[in-house]
């Protein structure tokens, strides 16, 4: 599987980097698919320093996903994967 970050992310966010961002990817805790179209998938991972980062991503082609959208997990995000009530 691989997995792009797109640069406004880290524009955005200076304090997560690319690599931060695919770590808490990969080790996704839970995501739930967006009834958007494209589809998006939002979801909540830990990156390399254990922090909670909150993602939204899009299937760009099979087993290649773009993540366009990156910052440490709030609250909104955690109710909608299901992590918090």
């Amino acid at each position: 599987m691989r997995v792009r970050v797109h640069s406004r992310v880290t524009r955005r966010h200076p304090e997560i980097t690319e690599s931060d961002v695919v770590t808490a990817f990969e080790n996704t805790l839970r995501a739930r698919i967006r009834d958007t179209y494209p589809v998006q998938t939002v979801g909540v991972g830990t990156d390399a320093s254990g922090r909670l980062l909150e993602y939204i991503a899009v299937e760009d082609e099979p087993d290649a996903w773009l993540v366009f959208h990156s910052m440490e997990a709030t609250r909104k995000v955690l109710i909608e994967v299901g992590l918090r009530r």
